[in-house]
């Protein structure tokens, strides 16, 4: 499950427990119902605001629970139920891509498979260097990608070697590595150091008081694959237009 709570103008939204953080209908409702709260306050007072998402334990999210979809006792029944979690996940990914303010993920232990996608839908990532990895494991465990999760991918790892590694070799990317591929923006020593460097990132992004209807139609238009791909509908020139307009 999810708390969420707000520093001045900076939302933390914490995955808490000390367990695996797997993605399930109940976190993923939580997870949404967190997002939709942050709406409804910035909708209520506008400026300038950003979001950090981090997690307690050692995990920030070990992926969908698999666990869950092989309770169903057949193939079948376990893939149907994968299914109903990759498509619950969906329009998390359609939220953080849309919302209307900067975004970070502060990586606070392993990411695997959705729990990846779950950082990397984030605008900036922070890393704890002392323990955590990055892997998608769908190869490994004999899973094909979900199509919005490679559309994400394309998005967020621009060099093709290290989205062959990420994806055609599923490698477990350390801290350091991810930085030095550039999957991650920085690398810090500890949890709790991760989330203050997220903080302050976020404080300052914050400060700046962008419009978040701005930011975030730029940021999709940015990532159109990835945004078409959870079903986010691209603004019309003309609405843009608009928009610009207004602001003269």
């Amino acid at each position: 499950m999810c708390s969420l709570e707000r520093r001045d103008r900076v939302f933390l939204l914490s995955i808490t427990g000390d367990g695996q953080h797997r993605l399930n209908a109940d976190t993923i409702a939580s997870l949404r119902s967190s997002l939709a709260e942050i709406r409804s306050q910035v909708a209520a007072a506008p400026g300038g605001y950003s979001l950090v998402t981090a997690a307690e334990g050692r995990f920030f999210s070990n992926g969908f629970d698999l666990a869950w979809a092989n309770e169903a006792g057949t193939p079948s029944g376990s893939r149907q139920r994968l299914s109903s979690l990759v498509a619950l996940f969906k329009p998390v990914v359609a939220d953080l891509l849309s919302l209307p303010m900067p975004t970070v993920a502060a990586v606070t232990g392993h990411a695997a498979a959705a729990g990846f996608m779950l950082a990397i839908s984030h605008d900036y990532a922070v890393m704890r260097g002392d323990r955590g990895v990055l892997y998608m494991s769908e190869l490994d465990i004999g899973l094909s990608f979900p199509d919005y999760f490679m559309s994400l991918m394309r998005a967020k790892i621009a060099d093709p070697r290290t989205l062959r590694d990420v994806t055609l070799r599923a490698k477990k990317f350390s801290a350091a590595e991810a930085e030095a591929r550039g999957i991650v923006d920085s690398v810090h020593g500890s949890a709790a150091e991760t989330v203050e460097a997220a903080l302050r990132l976020a404080k300052e992004l914050a400060a700046r008081n962008w419009d978040g209807g701005v930011y975030a139609s730029i940021r999709m238009g940015a990532f159109p694959e990835a945004c078409a791909a959870v079903g986010l509908a691209e603004h019309d020139d003309e609405e843009k237009r608009k928009t610009f307009v207004s602001k003269l």
